[in-house]
């Protein structure tokens, strides 16, 4: 598993583009029309994301599920170690995704790209 994205919820990704692109200096990567903007953040993707994609409302830390590894198991292993699930695994536009959330209520999102093996 890494860190792969921090998912950051708004109202209006074109409102919101002027503070990353203009005032940070950062560069856009991706966009999905008005659901989701990825930016480059460097080491780590920020997700503009609005509308439908709002899976969490609140900043997240994403973390990609290695494509062999089981999504199931890795969130298992989470509720294991002591995370509670918000958001069951389901089918995103993109990848399949679960919503989790630690003992201080900080979110973290489980992700996977979208194959036979994570479904």
């Amino acid at each position: 598993m890494k860190v792969s994205m921090l998912l950051y919820p708004v109202d209006d990704i074109d409102a919101s583009l002027p503070l990353f692109v203009e005032g940070l200096g950062l560069s856009i990567k991706f966009r999905d029309g008005d659901r989701y903007c990825a930016i480059d953040g460097g080491a780590i993707t920020i997700a503009l994301v609005s509308k439908d994609e709002q899976i969490v409302e609140n900043t997240a830390l994403t973390l990609r599920v290695d494509e062999d590894e089981d999504l199931y198991s890795s969130l298992e292993r989470m509720v294991k170690a002591g995370a509670s699930v918000r958001v069951p695994v389901h089918a995103g536009p993109h990848e399949y995704r679960a919503v989790l959330e630690d003992r201080n209520g900080a979110l973290i999102v489980l992700s996977q790209k979208r194959t036979a093996e994570a479904s």
